[in-house]
């Protein structure tokens, strides 16, 4: 039973979610960049112990299940019309660069939000077993923002990795956020970077490496194509590492040796035939 106090204290949704609103506003003009705003103590208490009074004395209850939904509402309506269209028409490194920095800002108010709707992860998540809210909020941004342009995104990354390939300087710290973001959203599995960008960036190497021997073989010697073959599996492990998953090395290593080497084995060792006859 709940004390005589605790009812006291209770708020309704009408009457405390206008008090978070305020708070979630706050949160949105610090993260776009306004310096004037900022959050004391005082107010993170205040966003607690409103939601604490509008949860309490039912902490699983139809309450709590309608600030869990706002919860999530806040992220969906944030990143429909501010994010997203920060994205849309950006590409190549511009595109990149602003998703980097959206997902930072993201990150952010995800954590700022975690703490104001505290009181549902430590209650309400477990006796529902529903996503806590740091995944709640991390998802939002993977459904509606890679959800909507992971094939520009990813062709992005393919471009920059492509002209690194073909000798130019590219921003690889940029890339490295950028793929850090498929590993920061499984939390520790690494699903999303296999599904979302591993498995597509294998195939694009694939392709970029089956061109280039062809073009090799009708163009060389033996020689100079196996000097080629040695420039190009040593560019792969000196850039891999520093924009890909340590996981993606071996196979990407592998992939370019199958399509150098492998793939064109007989005509290899033809054309070695004919440099040993001459």
């Amino acid at each position: 039973m709940a004390s005589t106090e605790e009812h006291q204290n209770l708020i309704k949704v009408e009457e405390g979610w206008p008090v978070l609103q305020k708070g979630v506003d706050k949160l949105i003009k610090i993260i776009e960049g306004d310096k004037n705003q900022s959050f004391s103590s005082e107010d993170y208490m205040l966003y607690y112990t409103t939601v604490y009074n509008m949860c309490n004395p039912n902490p699983s209850g139809g309450i709590c299940q309608v600030l869990y939904e706002k919860y999530n509402n806040i992220f969906e309506e944030h990143i429909t019309s501010k994010v997203l269209p920060s994205l849309q028409g950006k590409k190549d490194e511009a595109l990149l660069q602003e998703l980097v920095k959206r997902w930072s800002n993201h990150k952010t108010m995800t954590r700022w939000l975690c703490r104001f709707f505290h009181y549902l992860d430590r209650c309400f998540v477990p006796m529902r077993k529903v996503p806590p809210l740091q995944e709640l909020g991390l998802l939002s941004f993977y459904n509606l923002i890679l959800g909507e342009m992971n094939n520009q995104i990813r062709d992005a990354i393919k471009c920059m990795i492509d002209w690194e390939r073909e000798g130019e300087d590219i921003d690889q710290a940029l890339i490295k956020n950028v793929t850090a973001i498929y590993v920061d959203v499984g939390q520790g599995s690494m699903k999303y970077y296999e599904k979302d960008f591993e498995e597509t960036m294998f195939k694009d190497t694939a392709a970029f490496y089956s061109t280039k021997a062809s073009n090799w073989l009708k163009n060389e010697s033996y020689k100079d194509y196996m000097l080629k073959v040695e420039c190009c599996l040593k560019h792969e492990r000196d850039t891999v590492s520093c924009y890909l998953q340590n996981r993606s090395q071996k196979k990407l290593l592998e992939i370019v040796e199958y399509e150098l080497l492998s793939v064109h084995a007989t005509e290899l060792q033809e054309k070695n035939s004919l440099t040993h006859l001459h």
